[in-house]
């Protein structure tokens, strides 16, 4: 039920994936290959405590039709890194800004996971607004968008989950929603 984009970043991950193991939690993480390759520890947490890993371009790089080598290029490259660094393949992808085409799917043998839910958590610093939006937002096998890249983004998220918790959500990886 949620998935966090842009990361890993060297502590606020790190804040991300302690609340989520002491909750008993399992999310989705959409990384970037240049932050992967420079945290491979973090990424070998994610995938050792459960985490599903999907691909989120190396450089965050936008599709547009003009562009559409090099952003193959940048999933191919992220793809390679977090084969690398876990040893096992990426199938999924978090297309930066929704931007996508679906003949990717074919050619990369990978699958494109948008979201429903977006808090806008990436532009405000506001913990309890972004909580708000999540839960008045949030329902059945919806697919929420945080960032593991700023620190009021994993408290939000952390506010969010327990608020949700209680509500009797129950959170599982993209995979498990798209799959199950």
């Amino acid at each position: 039920m949620t998935s966090a984009d842009d990361g890993p970043h060297p502590s606020y991950t790190e804040q991300l994936l302690d609340g989520l193991k002491e909750r008993g939690i399992h999310a989705t993480f959409f990384v970037t290959g240049e932050h992967a390759a420079l945290h491979p520890d973090i990424i070998l947490r994610m995938r050792d405590e459960g985490h599903l890993i999907g691909n989120h371009t190396y450089s965050h790089i936008q599709y547009t039709k003009g562009n559409r080598e090099k952003f193959k290029e940048e999933l191919i490259a992220t793809n390679e890194v977090l084969k690398e660094i876990t040893g096992e393949e990426t199938e999924f992808v978090r297309p930066p800004y929704g931007s996508w085409d679906k003949s990717f799917e074919k050619e990369l043998n990978m699958f494109p996971v948008l979201w429903n839910v977006d808090p806008l958590d990436w532009c405000s610093g506001n913990v309890s607004r972004i909580v708000e939006r999540i839960v008045s937002k949030a329902g059945e096998n919806d697919i929420i968008l945080m960032h593991d890249y700023y620190d009021t983004s994993v408290t939000a998220a952390l506010k969010a989950i327990d608020e949700l918790v209680e509500e009797g959500y129950t959170f599982v990886t993209v995979e498990e929603i798209l799959f199950d």
